[in-house]
């Protein structure tokens, strides 16, 4: 059996724009509800910065790679990379940083 490659590929946003791997909510409540894909969709939602750009914005942001952010659920542009989904924000729609 053949191994299989897995190629490590790198982004950079361009100006000031954030590359952020959104957090997925939860399917089921505690008590063991299944939500549908209907349910809340107008809360903010919720990722971890993975890459930046080098636009002054977002440099006086505050915002850094690793940091957890809140933006809204429609914000930005989504794409894949293999499996993994990301966003690319504009710096006006990070909302805020949870710490």
């Amino acid at each position: 059996m053949a191994k299989q490659m897995i190629k490590k590929i790198s982004i950079k946003p361009l100006g000031d724009r954030v590359v952020v791997a959104p957090i997925k909510e939860a399917d089921k409540t505690k008590s063991g509800i299944i939500l549908p894909e209907t349910a809340d969709k107008e809360k903010p939602a919720q990722g971890k910065v993975v890459a930046m750009g080098a636009g002054d914005k977002i440099k006086k942001s505050g915002v850094k790679k690793g940091d957890e952010v809140v933006f809204e659920k429609y914000a930005g542009t989504e794409f894949k990379i293999g499996d993994v989904e990301y966003k690319i924000l504009k710096e006006e729609e990070v909302l805020a940083i949870l710490e």
